[in-house]
């Protein structure tokens, strides 16, 4: 499977990226451990997860479960070396963890302990900030989106303030490299350009949900991603689960994300089903699988690193692990344009 090297690093990551938010509630440790077998035998060798996982729901009984999930497949298995393993510090608001604190330079040595102690592990390869201090315009809140409450000069300081701590980090080989997920491209610009101010881990990565549905990253985002060499990690490329085609005619699969989740976090629309039917129609006329023809798609944009997916099961898994060779053709691409023109921004 193609390798792409994240950002200004060392780090070589495969296109396809195996996401965990299940595991710990949807799949037990097992079904886990035998995806991440199954993962590292496909080339796959990048893991992401968060120390606020396993989510559907997120509640204080289950915070870091899916760390330990993976410290457990790293006790048993000596393949510590073949993962590229990254981990999120979940920002302010998450009560369970550190009572809700944002992300500064005293919580970061805590929440970096923590996620080493559940993992099993002395190293993070990839270290983000799952949201931003002053908050983000991703979920759904791009409709309301108002950044006319926020301070300039606090959002540098903070960023100043982390980028120290996270090099202290760096210098003490718990972390390899630094990325953000949720961000946006104001962002993304300014922690490039303190990172080079004053030092600091620079970022390589960005991880904000993108697919077919979600394509907000493809302007400003995109250029920033290109010119300030941060690589793009798609998380939900599925639209978390809709582009496979499970939910369309009122379907609701037991198991399934939207059994657990009525709503998809914002995403069940009208105009989403219209236009998952319309990507449908698309992959049959192709005679493409419409899931590795979305994941296919998210791989093939030129601003990205990697395609996180996730599966609950191993037939799950091995349709992702499919689009891992697939190469969409120039007409393919230019009729997915077609469709996003004919159906934009559905939710």
């Amino acid at each position: 499977m193609k390798r792409n090297k994240l950002g200004q690093s060392d780090i070589e990551v495969s296109d396809l990226c195996l996401g965990s938010m299940t595991w710990g509630t949807q799949n037990t440790a097992e079904e886990a451990h035998e995806q991440i077998d199954r993962a590292l035998d496909a080339d796959i060798n990048f893991v992401d997860t968060a120390e606020m996982y396993p989510v559907n729901p997120v509640n204080a009984e289950t915070i870091g479960r899916t760390e330990r999930i993976i410290g457990l497949w790293f006790e048993r298995d000596s393949r510590r070396s073949d993962m590229v393993l990254a981990t999120k510090h979940s920002g302010e608001g998450m009560t369970h963890a550190r009572d809700g604190a944002p992300i500064s330079s005293k919580t970061i040595p805590e929440a970096i302990e923590g996620s080493l102690r559940r993992l099993k592990t002395d190293y993070i390869d990839l270290y983000q900030f799952h949201w931003p201090n002053r908050g983000s315009y991703m979920f759904r809140k791009n409709w309301s989106f108002d950044p006319s409450g926020q301070n300039r000069a606090e959002t540098i300081a903070h960023m100043e303030d982390t980028l120290g701590a996270l090099q202290k980090e760096v210098k003490r080989g718990t972390i390899r490299a630094f990325g953000l997920s949720n961000e946006s491209a104001w962002g993304l610009t300014q922690w490039a350009s303190v990172a080079e101010r004053v030092g600091g881990p620079r970022p390589v990565s960005v991880q904000n949900e993108y697919s077919l549905l979600c394509r907000m990253a493809d302007t400003d985002v995109s250029e920033t991603c290109i010119n300030e060499e941060i690589d793009m990690l798609a998380f939900s490329p599925l639209a978390a689960g809709l582009l496979t085609g499970k939910y369309q005619g009122g379907a609701v699969p037991d198991g399934s994300r939207m059994s657990l989740n009525a709503e998809l976090g914002g995403r069940k629309t009208e105009r989403a089903f219209d236009a998952v039917d319309a990507y449908l129609s698309l992959a049959q006329a192709y005679g493409l699988d419409p899931v590795q023809m979305a994941l296919a798609w998210c791989r093939q944009r030129p601003f990205m690193g990697s395609v996180i997916f996730g599966a609950t099961n191993m037939d799950q898994l091995e349709r992702a692990i499919g689009a891992g060779d697939l190469d969409l053709p120039d007409q393919v691409i230019r009729a997915i344009d077609d469709a996003h023109r004919s159906h934009p921004f559905p939710y």
